[in-house]
């Protein structure tokens, strides 16, 4: 995205800012679906990514499904225009009314993640009278070598369920009258890096599905999952070409449809949060950027250690920042050229508070703007109100034009729901004579 543009969208809508391209957004979407065009496959974006009504319409118009992991994902994903056909439901927490929600609603299957959960779903079938399709979760113990937080397909993980377990329950739903086991997954992790992870947890599970094949559980749909990873600072990436053949290789013998679930490689690159410089402050030998985003807005940082690549995209006054040497701030803190190694923090009530460490900065000034890179995924669908801090606005960019997707929440949202609980006269007494 041009700064020029990035600049008026900061000026028209505010900081912090979340700014989405749509047009990159198509432009993954498409490199993705055309390395699996040889076969029969379904694209499912992951809503939990980036849940936004708009870039999910938008994935839909290109031909997407939905992955969710709630129902309210699923309500997105029907209320943004994916057929129900083409949406899937996991997750390892699905309560009975989220059940009963999905079966009604018809989508494509739920993805089971345990013995219990597949009983829970058969018994609420049965309550209905409806066959409810499944697929197994499987849990290949397969190390996909990135962040031990999103790491998903080791035994020590919560998700799916080891092969010996997920063979028996296919065999048990393959015999109950309200099952209907049309699917096989595996999802070994997320931001991945390395290609050989995913091929051997898709040899694994596709030994299975031929085990089950002669035992006569004829499966239509291969779930490999999502999390191809992109580059946040160095990180080689997975070519989309290898992965695809990678995955065609492990299938061989297989006529089942391959659904793909990835999230951060459509959205991340597409979007950016913009934030706004308050003051510069330094302690001894520390530099710091105090801006008006915090942890609340992206999370990331603070719960990965994660790397977002910060620019500044317009300053008023480079000249004039308490970080320069020549304002005052010890020699040993400047860097030359007039640049300091500086924390870039927030507002939040937290020392995890920051959204970069120790990154080179210019000198700055108040109301100077700065442009975090790569936030397009897991940074506005993670964020929260902590300090009762009002979430960001949400901003689409397509053919050059800016578009508002998401109002700025208010902080009479925030109370909104408590509101109604106070007593009438307590409220007029904080309220007389304004």
């Amino acid at each position: 995205m041009q700064e020029s543009l990035l600049k008026s969208c900061a000026a028209e809508f505010g900081t912090p800012l979340y700014v989405y391209d749509f047009d990159k957004i198509s432009a993954q979407f498409e490199a993705f679906k055309n390395a699996f065009k040889a076969r029969k496959s379904l694209i499912c974006y992951a809503l939990k990514a980036n849940p936004n009504l708009s870039v999910i319409q938008h994935l839909s118009a290109q031909g997407a499904g939905a992955d969710c992991v709630s129902i309210g994902e699923v309500r997105r994903a029907l209320l943004s225009g994916v057929p129900k056909y083409k949406i899937i439901f996991s997750g390892v927490g699905k309560r009975d009314d989220e059940i009963l929600e999905a079966l009604q609603s018809d989508i494509l299957f739920l993805n089971v993640e345990s013995e219990a959960e597949l009983l829970r779903i058969e018994s609420i079938a049965q309550s209905i009278q409806k066959v409810a399709r499944i697929s197994v979760r499987v849990n290949p113990n397969i190390d996909a070598k990135t962040h031990p937080y999103i790491s998903t397909g080791l035994h020590e993980n919560k998700f799916g369920v080891d092969i010996e377990s997920a063979k028996k329950l296919y065999i048990y739903a393959k015999k109950s009258q309200f099952l209907d086991p049309v699917g096989i997954h595996f999802h070994i992790g997320s931001q991945l890096t390395e290609l050989s992870p995913i091929i051997q947890g898709a040899q694994k599970v596709a030994e299975l599905a031929h085990s089950l094949l002669a035992l006569k559980i004829e499966l239509k749909f291969f779930d490999v999952g999502g999390g191809i990873g992109i580059c946040y600072e160095n990180e080689k990436t997975i070519n989309l070409y290898d992965y695809a053949q990678g995955i065609l290789g492990a299938l061989k013998g297989l006529d089942v449809t391959i659904i793909c679930e990835p999230g951060r490689f459509l959205v991340a690159e597409s979007g950016v949060l913009l934030t706004k410089v308050l003051y510069e402050k330094y302690n001894e030998k520390k530099c710091f950027i105090i801006v008006d985003a915090a942890m609340n807005d992206l999370m990331r940082p603070t719960l990965y250690d994660a790397v977002h690549k910060v620019r500044v995209l317009d300053s008023k006054d480079l000249q004039n920042g308490a970080c320069a040497s020549e304002s005052g701030v010890p020699d040993s803190i400047a860097q030359g050229a007039n640049k300091s190694k500086a924390d870039i923090v927030g507002a939040i009530c937290e020392s995890s508070d920051f959204l970069a460490k120790g990154v080179e900065m210019p000198p700055l000034a108040h109301g100077d703007l700065l442009c975090f890179a790569n936030a397009g995924a897991y940074g506005f669908s993670m964020a929260h109100s902590y300090n009762t801090r009002p979430r960001a606005a949400e901003v689409g960019v397509q053919n050059g034009k800016a578009f508002l997707i998401r109002e700025r929440e208010k902080f009479e949202d925030l109370i909104a729901p408590e509101l109604k609980f106070l007593s009438p006269q307590d409220l007029n007494k904080n309220t007389e004579g304004k």
